[in-house]
């Protein structure tokens, strides 16, 4: 017998159920006797008093109301039929159009699957036709991309060039989860699938900003639980994008805050790393299929430093870090060549060309820095001939790597461009090598 409570307590997103007897367990799901209204479990303390999260923000609740325990967690609607739809954490479509009819439901909480693995991953290497990108950040199948920067440096744009450059390309199914940001990017990126016809190979949901902290933070599980479900049941690769890995923290910690909770370092809950955690391994590759992510995530104040980007980034095999002041030099993408690391760069992955390439880059980057700390002192005048070819060779790198994009052609009027792999190699052995890019 599903066990029986009494709301003893509300308080906005957070609802207190007493229970005589039976009481439910930590993530079930309960209804209001009177109303399919969802309650979450987060805690069960002594004597039966349950503190639950109110899902739907259903501000209709009233002390006294029973409450019937289900039995089972958080379901969200899985299945073919949710490709081409936008819904939200529940399922519930945000198109306008009928609610998916689905004959499955799944557990939005679920452990990560214990046959993820990378060893039995072939290092299959998609090329996204970004310079910058394809270069240090090498997008390999079944791993994980960051986009990380601060406010209005360009991460939603660069994503938006990756879906287009790579989904239209890809056999993958594509997931977009829109996690605490504007309905008017939704709005915007369902258009442009709609009219590039990507759509009918898309799944999409969002939890936008004006959502309780409980539906923003639960969009990114529900959607990873849909995302594990075309891996495991229909064999397929996905790629998965998330846009903003950071509010997914923010919205946890919101919720945190909602219920009482000490806070740890930095001011975010207690349990920041664990939740994060328990995500990034679920975006996971096994011996059905596979899932890459591309994930934005936003640095507040432009820290990188800050204790949630920095939990963010261990999860990550790459990171392309964006920064304010390479935007304000009119480099687009505005990314910062020496902080964008990526574990792939390695001879067995990319080849001994790439990797040496890469090499030269950087150290010659690296010198750079040194050199312009030099010259803010003495001048240029005074640099050795070595040093101002250096110099002068690290500019004419730094521009190579500034690129038009697709998805802007209507704002500024310039064609996007693409660039292969051996067409980005090439060009910067020629640079290297002093002789003139074309």
């Amino acid at each position: 017998m599903n066990p029986r409570g009494v709301v003893t307590a509300v308080s906005s997103a957070v609802v207190e159920v007493s229970f005589d007897e039976a009481v439910p367990a930590i993530g079930e799901v309960l209804h209001l006797q009177d109303k399919p209204t969802q309650l979450l479990v987060d805690t069960v303390a002594e004597g039966g008093l349950v503190t639950c999260i109110n899902v739907e923000n259903d501000t209709t609740i009233e002390c006294g109301a029973s409450v019937v325990g289900t039995g089972a967690g958080l379901q969200i609607p899985v299945g073919v039929e949710m490709v081409g739809r936008i819904v939200d954490a529940l399922g519930r479509p945000l198109d306008g159009l009928e609610a998916p009819k689905v004959s499955q439901y799944r557990d939005i909480n679920q452990p990560a699957a214990r046959t993820a693995v990378h060893a039995n991953v072939n290092n299959d290497i998609q090329e996204t036709g970004i310079k910058v990108v394809d270069f240090f950040a090498p997008f390999v199948k079944g791993r994980k991309v960051g986009i990380i920067g601060g406010a209005g440096v360009g991460k939603t744009v660069l994503m938006m060039e990756l879906i287009h450059n790579v989904a239209e390309k890809s056999s993958s199914l594509s997931f977009f989860t829109g996690v605490g940001e504007r309905i008017r990017e939704g709005h915007e990126l369902y258009e442009t699938l709609a009219e590039r016809q990507l759509l009918k190979n898309t799944c999409m949901l969002f939890g936008q900003m004006n959502e309780t902290p409980a539906q923003r933070a639960l969009v990114g599980v529900a959607s990873t639980t849909l995302a594990e479900y075309f891996r495991d049941e229909q064999k397929k690769d996905i790629l998965f994008f998330v846009d903003n890995m950071y509010r997914y923290v923010q919205a946890r910690n919101e919720m945190s805050a909602a219920l009482g909770q000490v806070p740890s370092e930095g001011g975010y809950e207690s349990t920041i790393y664990t939740d994060i955690k328990s995500l990034q391994d679920r975006l996971s590759t096994n011996e059905n299929g596979s899932i890459t992510a591309i994930e934005t995530i936003y640095v507040p104040a432009d820290d990188l430093r800050d204790p949630a980007v920095q939990m963010i980034q261990r999860e990550l095999d790459s990171t392309i870090v964006l920064s304010r002041k390479v935007a304000e030099q009119g480099i687009r993408p505005a990314v910062d060549l020496l902080k964008t690391t990526s574990s792939l760069l390695t001879p067995d992955i990319v080849g001994e060309r790439h990797y040496q390439l890469s090499v030269r880059v950087q150290a010659i980057l690296q010198k750079y820095e040194s050199l312009r700390a030099i010259i803010a002192i003495i001048g240029e005048n005074e640099l050795s001939v070595s040093d101002m070819k250096d110099y002068r060779t690290a500019q004419a790198i730094i521009q190579y790597f500034s690129q038009r994009a697709y998805v802007t052609e209507e704002l500024n009027g310039a064609k996007g461009e693409y660039f292969t792999l051996e067409e980005t190699l090439s060009g910067l052995e020629r640079i290297l090598d002093g002789k003139t890019e074309q």
